[in-house]
């Protein structure tokens, strides 16, 4: 998630940032998730219980997929309130040893259209990988809103990807050939793994069926090829994978809401790795995440919650919806 600040320019405290989340995030959908983060949010004795926690083990979609993942169903608030506090230890013991990975398929609709553009074949290496399922986006098929069908050569893919956009971006009329995929990530999940699939579904939010389900859809698309990711920084490996990238290829360097759980100096020293490598960098963050691109934006970041923006080479290009429901063109182009 974007990282939210408050009206004086500091971080939010544990209420704000369930409050955040609430209003910012959740709100349109998840109904369910709404309810609960504007009720903890108000809630002493709950935000006690989670302030036990290190600080950044209080986010609200770390507790509550850990709860969900602890089996809690969805209910209105004063239930879940109930279940939480009967099971926060189970809950917690959850949060203490589990990252925030949500990885979203859904993203690969904005950032098809800025690969598309880029001389292939394509080496992708995506940063924060989590189970690697962004690395497969010549597999699956996207929907346009205005009408344009993009499909793998062999058939519709099992994944099929919904976009609304805005600003006429270059969508191609064909996918981009990819010949290498690798990832770093400091918790690989690996999606032949029942656990850390199931850690993966519990970070959906409720009433989003059609992400579970592509959630799903993804993964047996990545079991016929898994990616090779591996443990470890992102800053300190980046540059070893692009140098293992056949030469033959175009190495692109890529990330979704990844850079926002790196501190301000970590985030600065990870561009400046990245932008002196043989490669692009796409990044799709939270608007406000990467300074150098916040400071290009047609628009002030508290003006742009809940959006992230997505930049290749550290040029802003266009706002794009946090599971890639939308994409909204600036004037930039792709060179």
């Amino acid at each position: 998630m974007p990282t939210p600040r408050n009206r004086a320019g500091g971080s939010l405290n544990t209420a704000e940032l369930y409050q955040f989340f609430g209003d910012y995030e959740v709100r349109g959908h998840s109904p369910c998730y709404e309810q609960w983060c504007r009720g903890i949010a108000g809630d002493a004795d709950v935000l006690a219980l989670i302030e036990q926690l290190p600080q950044e083990k209080r986010q609200p979609n770390l507790i509550l997929g850990a709860a969900r993942y602890r089996g809690v169903e969805p209910s209105d608030y004063p239930d879940f309130k109930a279940w939480l506090t009967e099971h926060w230890d189970r809950v917690a013991e959850v949060a203490l040893v589990q990252r925030t990975q949500t990885n979203e398929p859904g993203r690969a609709a904005v950032l098809l259209p800025v690969l598309a553009q880029l001389s292939g074949p394509l080496s992708l290496i995506e940063v924060g990988a989590s189970a690697g399922l962004c690395l497969y986006p010549d597999r699956y098929s996207y929907r346009y809103d205005n009408g344009m069908s993009i499909d793998p050569v062999d058939d519709v893919s099992s994944v099929v990807l919904s976009c609304t956009t805005s600003g006429n971006p270059p969508l191609p009329i064909e996918l981009p050939t990819v010949v290498w995929r690798a990832g770093v990530d400091l918790n690989p999940l690996d999606v032949n793994d029942v656990d850390d699939m199931r850690w993966l579904e519990s970070l959906v939010w409720p009433e989003q069926q059609h992400r579970l389900q592509r959630l799903r859809d993804a993964a047996a698309i990545a079991r016929l090829d898994p990616p090779n990711i591996l443990a470890g920084d992102l800053v300190d490996s980046v540059a070893d994978l692009v140098v293992a990238a056949p030469p033959d290829s175009t190495a692109v360097v890529f990330g979704s809401a990844v850079l926002a759980y790196l501190d301000p100096e970590s985030r600065r020293v990870f561009e400046q790795t990245v932008r002196e490598l043989q490669c692009h960098w796409i990044a799709n963050e939270g608007a406000g995440v990467i300074a150098s691109v916040a400071a290009r934006l047609p628009e002030p970041t508290n003006r742009t919650r809940g959006r992230f923006a997505l930049s290749l080479d550290g040029e802003p290009l266009a706002y794009a919806g946090a599971h890639g429901q939308s994409l909204d063109w600036l004037n930039g182009t792709v060179t």
